[in-house]
């Protein structure tokens, strides 16, 4: 017989998502929603403003992929203005954005994903000796490589168990079969865990070097940006590249062997396509290596669509293709049943509610979180689509990277096609990443070293924009996948406004032909529960995807009563409860 089994709230994420799936009698997950249970109002928000205006009030969609709106935001604003950017601005988006990925990906494994594969509690019955030679099986410098720290970790750690006081680490499944790791390795991965909580603010204040601050950096503007004096001083440069490479030093050491380590002990879960999910996979590319407008730009991530797995054939990337269903969402279109393109999209929500049970209503509305697609086609997001397109592009950098990592793991390349493929994915990336960022901050020293400071492109906004109607779209990959945003300016003012997010793409809903979302998909994707009363495998896979709910949905009061007033300080420009 199938049970319904409930996981809500997920943790260890950004936002409200609530996962229901259908067990048959052997705990085999045979069906399964993803819901969200928050609204997203900022595209009503920016209705009316003007455009130049758009990239500030967009980046507070979220604040964890910092700045990744902020950015994007403007880039469609240039794009209907016909403003392509100097290098220097380039390169100093390519910086902060690099930065980003970085910090979001350090973040997201050690702090959010990693505890679906160590179990802490284990690192307590590791020999510290073992633990610094098993260390050396996946680096030949390991970050740890003396018993002394390991053991030093080791009585931290014990501390903490003693004490009753496991703060993050509390009602965690501990001792759930589907852990595979040693004692030993759990020791190396928890020591690396905690190193990353110093490691991820060098890359917090690379961002804060060139951005102005961390979060929602804000020295990026329609045509360049802002941060001359930061460009102009060598000091800044120095600061930048010091951090990187101490940055780079710690995903070389730490966080890739983890992953090989991870990928050589889940070794079977990979092959056997465990959580692999819809097999069709989009990228709008991003990173320009050269000075062409954006869309015809050399990019680091090429654009495509991969479809069924089949990486002989790469279907270039439209974005007038790109539409938002919503049967299964919590809202509604006027006038028409079919899925909008961005352009013409709308935002009315049309809250449902749940059964009487307090279950979704999987036949009906069930999530407030849109359903993307692609030409007709379903797709996933995210690192694991830039490395699988980029590979079926004879990407040669791409290519590179994702065989010496499947090579030191001993994986062949269909062993992407799963969650262990998608969580080494956004490893394989940030070590690439880190690498080209060498190069870019060298090139922007050496411009600045021969005098070059242009950063802005000048331009005329009310000739450009008076008595006319523009359209622009800005497509940016942020760390979780695909990012756009889709403005249409009449009169220099927001006539409409639309983002279609990573985690709309990976969460939505069912679509208007019953077909499953990327999170929805790959939980159908081979996976057993071990234990349903402990739902470590649904996360594990769920947070492969690293869900960032708030970039798809926002707060609203589900009887539509007003939740609380707001209003802007004139002189500070803080906002305070009212």
């Amino acid at each position: 017989m199938s049970k319904r089994l409930v996981v809500d709230p997920i943790t260890r994420i950004e936002g409200h998502l609530r996962i229901e799936v259908v067990l048959d009698e052997n705990n085999r997950v045979v069906d399964a929603y993803s819901s969200s249970t928050m609204w997203r109002g900022i595209e009503t928000i920016l209705k009316g403003r003007d455009a130049r205006d758009c990239g500030l009030i967009a980046m507070r969609i979220c604040g964890v992929c910092t700045g990744a709106h902020y950015w994007t935001s403007i880039k469609a604003v240039e794009h209907a203005l016909g403003i392509t950017p100097p290098t220097n601005a380039r390169l100093v988006r390519n910086l902060i954005a690099g930065s980003l990925y970085l910090h979001d990906h350090v973040v997201h494994f050690y702090h959010l994903h990693a505890l679906d594969w160590v179990d802490i509690v284990s690192a307590l019955k590791a020999d510290p000796y073992k633990a610094a030679k098993e260390a050396e099986n996946y680096s030949e410098n390991p970050w740890y490589n003396s018993p002394t720290q390991y053991k030093a970790i080791q009585e931290r750690l014990k501390k903490f168990v003693e004490s009753g006081r496991l703060g993050s680490f509390a009602n965690a499944y501990w001792g759930n079969k589907s852990y595979k790791f040693t004692p030993e390795q759990n020791l190396i991965a928890t020591a690396h865990y905690l190193e990353a909580l110093e490691a991820q603010r060098w890359m917090a204040q690379m961002m804060a070097i060139y951005g102005g601050k961390n979060p929602h950096p804000q020295s990026i503007v329609v045509g360049g940006v802002t941060c001359v004096q930061d460009i102009k001083n060598p000091a800044r440069a120095s600061l930048f590249k010091e951090l990187l490479l101490k940055s780079r030093d710690f995903v070389l050491r730490a966080y890739i062997p983890d992953i090989i380590m991870a990928g050589q002990v889940y070794k079977d879960e990979a092959l056997n396509g465990v959580g692999a999910g819809l097999g069709n996979y989009l990228v709008y590319g991003d990173f320009p290596l050269d000075d062409n407008p954006h869309y015809k730009a050399k990019l680091l991530f090429s654009p495509g669509v991969v479809v069924n797995k089949d990486l002989t054939k790469v279907i270039p990337f439209d974005q007038s293709k790109v539409t938002e269903d919503v049967t299964h969402s919590w809202y509604k279109y006027e006038n028409t049943d079919k899925p909008l393109h961005p352009f013409d999209g709308q935002t009315n929500p049309n809250y449902t509610g749940f059964d009487e049970h307090g279950l979704l209503k999987v036949n009906e509305k069930y999530s407030w979180i849109k359903s993307p697609i692609y030409y007709d086609i379903r797709v996933e997001v995210g690192p694991l689509a830039r490395m699988i397109v980029g590979y079926a592009s004879g990407n040669e950098r791409i290519k590179s990277y994702v065989d010496k990592a499947l090579k030191a793991a001993g994986l062949p390349l269909q062993a992407l096609f799963s969650t262990v493929g998608r969580t080494a994915a956004r490893a394989i990336e940030t070590w690439m990443i880190a690498d080209v960022m060498v190069e870019w901050i060298d090139q922007l020293a050496s411009n600045a070293a021969k005098g070059n400071l242009d950063t802005w492109t000048k331009f005329d906004y009310d000739k450009l924009t008076k008595g006319k109607e523009l359209k622009g779209y800005g497509l940016s990959e942020a760390p979780r996948g695909a990012l756009g945003h889709w403005v249409r300016i009449v009169d220099g003012k927001v006539a409409n406004y639309q983002a279609v997010v990573p985690s709309t793409w990976n969460a939505g809903p069912r679509d208007y032909k019953g077909r499953m979302g990327a999170y929805e998909s790959s939980l159908v994707s081979n996976i057993t529960l071990s234990n349903p009363d402990q739902p470590l495998e649904i996360l594990r896979t769920v947070h492969s995807f690293d869900p960032c709910i708030a970039c798809a949905v926002h707060v609203i009061d589900t009887k539509g009563r007003e939740i609380a007033q707001y209003k802007i300080d004139p002189v500070s420009g803080g906002m305070c409860y009212v």
